[in-house]
């Protein structure tokens, strides 16, 4: 079976006019306003779950564990998708792409106001994270669209992926609102009529078309599914692996026997390729591995913002709209990184942007690490603040080198390099989210023993709290013995509070650590070329 390109493609198709070296103002700034809707519309899509899992349980009538697997069928078609969209997009050109998918869309977000039990919500979401895939995409181009092709890779790259990074506090800090007006269907009535305001934006404004080419090819059709169930197996074990435990449920571990043999498969197909999806020898070398690790480290430790605050928040028994301030703080340190990063990025700036990102990282991590059952979100304004900023400045440049790198092999490459952007980001975030959730579970239980063992009711002081915290009780109950067990069980309760909040101490400070760790290395390395270019080329000793 060959997969050699056709011959056979129509020749007489016009090429696309190459882009202009300056776009119209209003043109611009109308794309940025598309690039916007249709990033809020697929980011609040995306997040609305994950951000309201306690309030839509009740809705559905399931537990916090059922309710979760509503992000891994969200999650499972998604983290793959955009590896065939891009050559799909390319060979059927993008006003269809773009008029298809939005119309899916559409019809994906209507169906979430027929929901009304778990089973059809977990079917829905599945076709939601399939219609999800190509808006991200589309709100990516319109805002390369919006700048000449000298200011794509800083301006445009920078401000997409700052919009990215946004859509998951938006939804948070609009969600309670929304949820008053109409629980679970005013989620998505919202996301529905934003959908369909972007349906006649993309059809008034179409993107600068590209050039038509056959590169789908039959293999394709084998190797793609191949990664698509590997990495929608493997994100369906990261979202729900610490809900079931690793080690407790069998059918874990199936699963990523499964994904492991699927992706081995598809790589054995794509290394015999003339025309790959993905290019296996490519992606085994130094330097892409290299770009692997950096942009895998990066998404983990950035983790603390998604994971880490809100979920030591929500151990303190506070909820969205409590912490709206904070969400807003994040929202105006993203936008800030992206426009500062957009003014700065240049290739040979990137490691600077780099080491600018991972300080403010680290910094913004210790000083959470601070965290008491007095923390409120308006003490964590500058930590999280700066982790939002820093985050904002080094996904670009990282994502300037590879595409770069892919670029100087071949326009055949770029799909190769989506296979890592995705494996770091979109699974990268659920490793991340995975990694700072089954963390938090084990240091919660070291630190609860360790407080719990300390706390013998044969001690004055504990047996004084035991009785301060009974008497709560002491207008409905007037038995001393049940009194006392009340007092006990509300000590146990603040004892597992405190032994939570040690647990997210650790891993802010565990974040931190490895954040300045890879600042270090950066820095050793900066001064590692630089001596090495000094002894390359001494200067010339004059008489």
């Amino acid at each position: 079976m060959s997969d050699r390109p056709s011959d056979s493609a129509p020749a007489t198709q016009p090429a696309p006019a190459l882009p202009p070296a300056e776009i119209p103002l209003l043109r611009s700034a109308a794309c940025i306003a598309a690039s916007l809707l249709l990033w809020t519309t697929q980011g609040l899509g995306m997040n609305f779950v994950a951000a309201n899992t306690t309030q839509i349980q009740g809705a559905l009538g399931a537990t916090l564990t059922e309710t979760t697997w509503l992000i891994a069928a969200y999650m499972a078609p998604n983290v793959s998708l955009t590896l065939i969209l891009t050559k799909v997009r390319t060979q059927f050109g993008l006003r269809r792409f773009a008029l298809l998918s939005l119309c899916i869309f559409v019809f994906a977000s209507s169906l979430h106001l027929f929901v009304q039990d778990l089973r059809s919500a977990v079917a829905i979401r599945f076709l939601a994270g399939i219609a999800g895939s190509p808006m991200s995409t589309l709100g990516f181009l319109y805002m390369l669209d919006a700048f000449p092709p000298a200011r794509k890779m800083s301006w445009g790259l920078s401000l997409a992926l700052a919009c990215s990074s946004a859509t998951p506090m938006l939804a948070r800090l609009l969600s309670p609102a929304l949820l008053d007006l109409g629980q679970w269907h005013g989620l998505y009535v919202m996301e529905m009529g934003l959908a369909l305001i972007a349906l006649p934006v993309v059809y008034l404004l179409p993107l600068t078309p590209i050039v038509h080419a056959k590169v789908l090819h039959r293999l394709d059709f084998v190797s793609y599914p191949l990664i698509a169930l590997s990495f929608g197996l493997l994100a369906v074990v990261l979202v729900l692996g610490r809900y079931y435990w690793w080690f407790e449920a069998n059918w874990i571990g199936w699963c990523l026997a499964a994904s492991i043999l699927a992706l081995g498969l598809a790589a054995a197909i794509e290394a015999n390729r003339e025309t790959p999806l993905m290019n296996v020898r490519w992606l085994m070398s130094r330097e892409v591995l290299h770009l692997t690790a950096v942009l895998l480290v990066f998404r983990i430790v950035l983790s603390e913002q998604t994971s880490g605050a809100i979920g030591l928040f929500q151990t303190l028994g506070l909820l969205n709209e409590q912490s709206a301030g904070l969400y807003v703080v994040i929202l105006l340190a993203s936008a800030a990184g992206g426009i500062a990063c957009g003014a700065l990025l240049k290739p040979e700036r990137v490691p600077g942007l780099h080491a600018v990102a991972l300080l403010c990282i680290c910094a913004g991590a210790y000083l959470d690490s601070q965290a008491t059952n007095l923390t409120r979100p308006a003490n964590m304004y500058l930590s999280q603040g700066l982790i939002a900023f820093g985050g904002a400045l080094f996904l670009p440049p990282s994502l300037l080198r590879g595409l770069t790198a892919a670029l100087k092999r071949g326009p055949e490459y770029i799909t190769s390099f989506i296979v890592v952007f995705l494996f770091t980001q979109s699974l990268g975030g659920l490793i991340g989210s995975a990694f700072f959730g089954s963390f938090v579970v084990l240091r919660e239980q070291f630190h609860s023993s360790h407080l719990v063992e300390r706390l013998m009711l044969t001690d004055p002081a504990v047996a004084e709290r035991v009785r301060q915290l009974g008497r709560a009780y002491a207008g409905v109950l007037n038995d001393p013995q049940l009194l006392n067990a009340e007092g006990v069980a509300l000590l146990a309760q603040q004892a597992r509070r405190e032994a939570n909040i040690l647990a997210y101490n650790d891993i802010f400070l565990l974040i931190s650590w490895i954040a300045g760790l890879a600042l270090a290395a950066l820095l050793a390395h900066l001064l590692y070329l630089a001596l090495r270019r000094a002894l390359a080329d001494p200067q010339p000793v004059t008489a």
